[in-house]
């Protein structure tokens, strides 16, 4: 992957990230863990100048809007090994602001961590400027990148840690890479044969890692002009959703979303219920996080935004695959009305 690789950590540079940057893990899941928890740990391991002790750095940064991976992963280094956890405040569109995370750093600062696309109401952040604010600090930055890829440029950022996903970007399911830089030092989580430079042992799987590399090289060369495309697509059919269901709104921001993502909120229905009507007349949907199929709790990133309870459990998501045309957009806003339409009485 190091080679035409759109991949890049360097901001100064540009220059593509190296191989021994690159960790193969089992998708972003691990990748968010091993970067996280790994750094942290790295960094903690490392004497203190001066002394014999460990990093005086202990306080991470996180926001409530991100994916549970990195919650939970910065919820084990606070439970587990002490760390201080402060989560930015968030803007109700999902935005963070520099003087907000300037605001939330400290001196002991660690690591930042926040993502760069959010998944469930696909709002983008302005990564390269919010690890400009972190390094300032003297932290490091690692961003979640799992459903940017693809869409958004990966280059340009100057993060120090970066998370992927294969099958965001149609490689198979399996494999994610953590970019992590090599100079960073990292606490393994799994130990054993020391492959992947003594960062994640245990034999690589090569087939699916050039399935990844190829799928992200093709992505990147269709990037812009599907991009451009699918948001044309997206805004029509935002704007005829809007127009045509009463009491819907937008979840995110309106303006920096990813191209091919639409989350709104459905008051007086059943979010579930609208996807089971939207499947009935050939539409597949997502209630709140795709990762948390099955839980019938409220997304934790609407109701950090703001959003009531009640309301943020009939959030529905779309999101737009790379081949839509203009009609398909039409053809799934008329079968949101009529969903929603058919449903909404029964809630009342």
């Amino acid at each position: 992957m190091a080679l035409n690789s759109p991949l890049y950590l360097d901001t100064a540079s540009a220059a593509p990230v190296r191989s021994p940057d690159i960790i193969f893990t089992s998708g972003g899941t691990e990748s968010d863990n091993l970067a996280i928890i790994g750094m942290a740990l790295g960094a903690d391991a490392r004497a203190a100048p001066g002394s014999d002790g460990p990093s005086p750095r202990r306080h991470i940064v996180t926001s409530a809007l991100e994916h549970e991976a990195v919650l939970a992963a910065a919820d084990f280094l606070r439970r587990r090994h002490g760390f201080d956890v402060a989560q930015v405040p968030v803007e109700s569109d999902g935005t963070i602001t520099a003087d907000a995370l300037s605001a939330a750093l400290r001196e002991d600062t660690l690591l930042v961590s926040l993502g760069y696309a959010n998944n469930e109401i696909g709002t983008v952040a302005d990564i390269a400027a919010l690890a400009k604010v972190a390094h300032d600090a003297g932290a490091l930055f690692h961003t979640d990148a799992v459903q940017a890829a693809g869409w958004l440029p990966l280059s340009g950022l100057g993060v120090d840690a970066m998370s992927l996903a294969g099958h965001k970007v149609g490689a198979p399911k399996g494999i994610g890479v953590a970019a992590i830089r090599a100079r960073i030092p990292v606490e393994p989580l799994i130990h054993g044969g020391g492959q992947e430079s003594g960062r994640r042992s245990g034999t690589e799987n090569v087939a699916l890692a050039v399935a990844f590399a190829t799928a992200l090289e093709l992505a990147e060369a269709e990037r812009t002009e599907a991009a451009d495309r699918v948001q044309t697509v997206r805004d029509t059919f935002i704007a005829e959703v809007l127009h045509s269901v009463p009491g819907a709104f937008l979840t995110g921001s309106a303006r920096s979303r990813t191209p091919n993502h639409a989350s709104f909120c459905f008051s007086g229905t059943s979010g579930e219920a609208v996807l089971l009507e939207l499947e009935r007349l050939g539409i597949t949907a997502s209630s709140g996080s795709a990762c948390a199929v099955g839980s019938d709790e409220p997304s934790h990133v609407l109701t950090a935004l703001g959003i009531d309870a009640d309301i943020a459990k009939t959030s529905v998501r779309f999101t737009l695959p790379a081949g839509i045309a203009a009609e398909d957009g039409h053809r799934a806003a008329r079968a949101v009305s009529a969903a929603v339409d058919s449903l909404a009485l029964s809630y009342t």
